[in-house]
């Protein structure tokens, strides 16, 4: 059974691997010029109770990828806001349930 408070932890794993994705691609951008640079490359799994875990790994080959980091940055954004939505909509619920049990 999902509760109201797992609901907030799931979504806020999945803002926080959004995070994690952006940041690993404002990271290659920012060093793509760089000589010998591996990219950094964000594993997700996810977890046993619902949520997501991320690990940043080095890319095994050196090389940019700018059009691949652009479009992670994208997708991040859309992937933290939808989770954003889901925990205020959580936190929305929360507080009809305590209101109409005062």
């Amino acid at each position: 059974m999902t509760t109201i408070s797992s609901v907030s932890a799931i979504s806020m794993s999945g803002m926080q691997a959004a995070e994690t994705r952006l940041q690993a691609s404002a990271h290659n951008i920012a060093n793509s010029a760089t000589e010998g640079f591996h990219r950094q490359e964000v594993v997700q799994a996810a977890e046993a109770g619902g949520g997501v875990q991320t690990q940043v790994a080095r890319a095994p080959s050196p090389g940019d990828a700018p059009i691949a980091d652009a479009l992670d940055q994208i997708a991040a954004r859309q992937d933290f806001l939808a989770n954003l939505s889901v925990f205020k909509t959580g936190n929305q619920m929360l507080g009809r349930l305590l209101d109409a049990k005062a």
